[in-house]
């Protein structure tokens, strides 16, 4: 009976430490989250052609100190941390050139598109996850 009372509060104690720890800030602010796209849905929402050569993936937004909000790119199946997006805008090649660093995902970006409402989807998705954190 002894055996099973402290096997059971080491499980008590533990869950308590565990759920009443805090979250690291950190944690939370790396990245920013991230919107899916489609090429069979992407017509009825934008006005611009699909823009990616690949037909569903992630738009992924992020945040760097000196360059701003970073927009990247992630095909479906290359949305891991192992792989660097193809960068939208102008502070994400920034970020990548800084730090000798380039795409490593196989698809991209169709050659002379607007690329406009992709970035603008990206900052929404900063803009959120902006607005998720200073509700916290």
């Amino acid at each position: 009976m002894r055996i099973y009372m402290s096997r059971r509060l080491i499980v008590l104690a533990s869950v308590a430490i565990i759920g009443c720890s805090a979250a690291d800030s950190e944690d939370e602010q790396y990245g920013s989250g991230f919107s899916v796209v489609s090429e069979e849905t992407w017509g009825t929402n934008h006005t611009t052609p699909y823009p990616f050569t690949v037909a569903e993936g992630e738009i992924s937004c992020g945040s760097h100190p000196a360059f701003g909000r970073e927009v990247y790119f992630q095909p479906k199946g290359y949305t891991d941390e192992s792989y660097i997006g193809t960068p939208l805008n102008k502070s994400a090649v920034n970020s990548l050139n800084q730090s000798n660093m380039s795409p490593n995902v196989p698809y991209g970006i169709k050659e002379d598109v607007d690329l406009n409402e992709a970035i603008e989807i990206g900052l929404k998705v900063c803009d959120e996850h902006s607005d998720m954190l200073s509700k916290l």
